[in-house]
């Protein structure tokens, strides 16, 4: 309870001063549960955003410092952002990949992997961090995989797709991403 300085971010355990945390974007930001995560680890959220009016309101609800933006990333533009931003990170949407639905890849209007390659260019982030579902390692996408490996390649990071099961790292969850 009470008032947090603004210099300071303050955990129960610990407190990390502004001026020490890496500046992370988040797209698809959803509830938070990642930004969370990301924010436990030392991350200053520069940006969160998501298209889903009730999850930015849940994270403004949560973390009212935050700095929240309910938009589409198709509309989004980074480029002011250009050269402060530590990591780049999002959970694009799992609907193109998943076992549970048609797996229709890069042909689905919800694949947001050619706007995060996009926003990825214009703010040009130190690393990159997003994640999927298990379905995107499946055969059927091994060319889709590549294509992402290379443009992300061509925008200067060494890119690989690896499988995370987050019952690994303490998340009480059947979750493989």
């Amino acid at each position: 309870q009470g008032h947090r300085p603004a210099s300071a971010v303050c955990y129960s355990t610990f407190v990390l001063p502004l001026k020490d945390m890496l500046a992370s974007i988040e797209i698809c930001a959803g509830g938070g549960g990642q930004a969370l995560g990301l924010e436990q680890a030392g991350f200053s959220h520069s940006l969160l955003i998501d298209n889903d009016e009730h999850a930015c309101k849940t994270l403004i609800l949560n973390r009212p410092l935050w700095n929240v933006l309910h938009s589409s990333v198709a509309e989004l533009n980074l480029v002011t952002y250009s050269g402060s931003i530590d990591l780049f990170a999002g959970g694009v949407p799992c609907p193109p990949f998943s076992f549970a639905g048609q797996q229709l890849g890069h042909e689905d209007e919800r694949d947001l992997f050619p706007h995060a390659l996009r926003l990825i260019e214009e703010c040009g982030p130190k690393a990159v961090m997003l994640e999927n579902v298990r379905g995107l390692l499946s055969k059927k996408f091994d060319l889709y995989r590549a294509h992402l490996i290379n443009e992300l390649s061509n925008l200067g990071y060494i890119a690989e797709f690896k499988l995370i099961q987050c019952s690994d790292f303490s998340v009480p969850q059947l979750r493989p991403r």
